[in-house]
């Protein structure tokens, strides 16, 4: 494992919602101690952390404010859906998905 692969990184996403031209956007990056900083300033508002090396690593090649690839929206839109679920947002028409879903681990 090479030095770049111990540091740790953190990129923060934002999506808008809404608009359909609208995608996520990188809104922070930082490796190391900002790292750090980032993960825990995500921890103490609330914000839910996935840990993806492999998803971390594409999305290192980005800079802050740039979109998201297409080639990631899936990804993405899965995770930011089931973010929602964990907190107990459910958007309308899903509460009958929902209470089928066995969301024990």
């Amino acid at each position: 494992m090479t030095d770049s692969q111990k540091t740790k990184r953190a990129i923060g996403l934002k999506y808008a919602g809404g608009d359909k031209k609208n995608a996520p956007k990188v809104v922070a990056k930082g490796y190391g101690d900002l790292a750090e900083a980032i993960i825990a300033m995500a921890e103490e508002t609330g914000i839910l952390i996935h840990e993806d090396p492999y998803l971390s690593e594409v999305l290192a090649t980005l800079d802050v404010g740039q979109d998201i690839p297409e080639s990631l929206y899936y990804v993405i839109a899965e995770l930011l859906a089931y973010s929602y679920v964990l907190q107990g947002k459910i958007p309308p028409g899903w509460e009958g998905i929902i209470k089928r879903v066995d969301f024990e681990v």
